[in-house]
């Protein structure tokens, strides 16, 4: 069966307003699992921010279609660009969401590359740019979120990993150092997030206070994926208990679950999603 229309038999979850009153920012927010979240996040009432790097003409499609399905919460949706590998452009694109929207509830690291190459072939520049979008660039846009978080006292942070940081693989260092790097970062972040609330005197018993998961996803079916050859994913899909690849909309399930006020009492954990690959 091919990979887009397996990705394509669940639909986003029905709409609630769990999230109603919600502001989001989705980083790399317009493509594969992180439109996915960010379509669910709008169906559960949250009014949400993408961003993005380059095509603007593609985020500004996806941006409208997003405000047209979900305008009925009243609040329209809204792109920034930048790179998530520049600390500058982290610490501007948080303020762009909270100066458009007013606030910032939910802060979704989504955003990530590969540049896949054996440890022996990795060049210096093929290391620190991954490690620079994918680990910190969580850290920089994270460290901007929390203070308003903090200030407000509520919010949510949940980070995107891949089940390749917990188990490795073959021609991608990079990659998984960068992924495995931020189960330590969500772990630290969620101790200081709940201390600095703490010392702030925002914290209640009865808050929904602010917390730090990771999400790690296994094989999703998105156009990276895609772009495999069939043999690969074939060889790859046969490694997985569940007996195919994951899809967008179930990474994008548990991201909504981990945003929703009555999941305060989660923080510092990670959720794979996987098809019990890392058994």
């Amino acid at each position: 069966m091919d990979v887009m229309e397996t990705a394509q038999q669940v639909a986003t979850a029905p709409k609630t307003d769990k999230l109603a009153g919600r502001v989001a920012f989705v980083t790399g927010g317009t493509r594969g699992i992180g439109a996915a979240i960010a379509r669910s996040l709008a169906a559960q009432g949250a009014t949400v921010a993408v961003g993005y790097s380059r095509d603007e003409q593609s985020a500004e499609q996806f941006v409208t279609k997003l405000t047209a399905i979900y305008d009925e919460h009243g609040a329209p949706a809204s792109m920034h660009q930048g790179n998530v590998g520049s600390a500058g452009d982290c610490r501007r694109t948080i303020a762009e969401v909270i100066d458009t929207h007013g606030r910032l509830d939910v802060l979704v690291n989504n955003a990530g590359i590969t540049i896949d190459k054996p440890f022996s072939a990795m060049t210096d520049d093929d290391w620190n740019n991954v490690l620079a979008v994918n680990l910190s660039g969580s850290f920089f846009l994270s460290q901007a979120a929390l203070a308003h978080m903090v200030e407000r006292g509520t919010g949510r942070i949940v980070n995107v990993s891949s089940v390749v940081g917990e188990v490795g693989n073959i021609g991608q260092a990079n990659y998984a150092a960068s992924k495995s790097g931020l189960f330590g970062l969500t772990k630290t972040l969620a101790k200081e997030a709940a201390y600095q609330l703490a010392k702030s005197g925002h914290r209640t018993d009865d808050g929904i206070g602010i917390t730090v998961n990771t999400v790690t996803p296994g094989l999703i079916a998105t156009d990276m994926v895609a772009a495999m050859p069939d043999k690969a994913i074939a060889r790859l899909t046969s490694q997985i208990p569940a007996g195919r690849l994951g899809r967008p909309e179930e990474i994008a399930r548990v991201v909504h679950f981990l945003a929703a006020d009555a999941s305060s009492y989660i923080t510092g954990q990670v959720w794979s999603v996987n098809g019990g690959l890392d058994m």
